[in-house]
């Protein structure tokens, strides 16, 4: 537990507070459940947007990639932004059958969860609706999020539908899983309407079956157990990125809140103090793998362990899977990856349902 508060607060002071506002969490000085409700006190209300032409004007800004191209957190496709009577690829009611024909808006906390009345602030919180592949969007429907394990549907980024694997879930579950790269962002969003909204977020939990598996009906720990605990370890597992901290920013001043488990990451410990305490983790302990030399200047790395490693996979930037090796026949307890291009890399291995992502830096 002292690992992960020191990891959370090494976060927060390497991404900085220049961009928060002066005395913007002066009144966040509690703890547990009393410090959320000082921080919904901080964000809820804000301006709400018009769910059409507020979210495609702020995405512009908020989810660019820095080639120009739509963020998209369930495809890999190079989105235009605009509309397709400007060359753009929003949705326009048509296509979508297929990946990278249209984007359209994900409310990656159902909308059906919280009983999709549009005009409501929580219809079109940008926190938690983000630029999505129409397909993808539509494939995912009003899914949990959860680890999966057999996927009977896989995006371009690796996010996948299948049955859940994620521990404690008592029964059987289609889920959806989202990319690594991702987990953490969601997570976030989780943590976030959990916060803004938790003055009826205990209303929700019956509106919708799917719903219902991950709520458990209360306004101050709001997530059933296996899914509070899976929120938790994709938080910690995917720290804040400066794509997160750009977009917080061009939101806040969209809607004048902020998301503060972006800001302050370690408030989700101090909040959800027992759940942290009785984290179970999903993940391999970094120590047990060594990836090296990393960065490599000589286009390959060594993975050494005396785990069973069941598969490794290599993905870009943007998500995309570029190699994977299942079963990999280890020698002395080494394996390497060979001929890499030079880049930024994120090698995802896996042992027994449990998953490790190291970043790898090729010179």
């Amino acid at each position: 537990m002292r690992k992960i508060y020191s990891l959370l607060l090494i976060l927060s002071i390497t991404f900085g507070f220049a961009q928060i506002p002066n005395g913007y969490y002066d009144t966040a000085t509690g703890t547990g459940f009393t410090l959320k409700t000082q921080l919904f006190n901080k964000i809820n209300p804000h301006t709400t947007l018009v769910y059409g032409s507020g979210l495609w004007n702020l995405y512009s800004t908020s989810d660019v990639r820095p080639d120009g191209f739509v963020w998209d957190i369930y495809s890999t496709c190079n989105f235009i932004f605009g509309t397709v009577a400007n060359g753009g690829n929003q949705d326009d009611g048509l296509l979508g059958t297929i990946e990278c024909q249209r984007f359209n808006k994900e409310h990656t906390f159902p909308k059906s969860w919280f009983g999709g009345v549009s005009g409501t602030q929580m219809y079109s919180d940008a926190f938690h609706v983000m630029p999505a592949d129409k397909k993808d969007n539509g494939m995912r429907g009003s899914l949990a999020y959860g680890m999966v394990g057999t996927a009977t549907y896989t995006t371009s980024n690796g996010s996948k539908i299948g049955d859940c694997i994620t521990p404690n879930y008592p029964s059987t579950l289609k889920v959806f899983e989202p990319a690594d790269e991702f987990k953490g962002d969601i997570a976030r969003n989780y943590f976030y309407m959990a916060t803004c909204y938790e003055n009826v977020i205990g209303s929700w939990q019956t509106l919708d079956a799917n719903g219902d598996t991950a709520l458990d009906g209360t306004n101050d720990n709001v997530f059933e157990p296996w899914f509070l605990n899976q929120l938790l370890i994709w938080n910690n597992q995917d720290p804040v990125s400066q794509k997160e901290i750009n977009r917080n920013n061009a939101i806040y001043a969209a809607q004048g809140n902020r998301n503060p488990f972006i800001d302050h990451p370690e408030y989700v410990c101090q909040i959800w103090i027992n759940a942290c305490n009785n984290m179970s983790t999903t993940s391999i302990e970094s120590a047990s793998i060594a990836v090296f030399p990393n960065p490599s200047t000589d286009h390959k790395v060594t993975i050494n362990t005396t785990l069973a490693i069941d598969s490794i996979q290599l993905y870009n930037l943007n998500g995309q899977l570029l190699l994977e090796v299942k079963s990999p026949a280890f020698n002395n307890n080494s394996y390497t990856l060979e001929n890499l291009p030079q880049g930024f890399y994120f090698l995802k291995l896996s042992s027994n349902n449990q998953s490790l992502t190291k970043k790898v830096i090729i010179n």
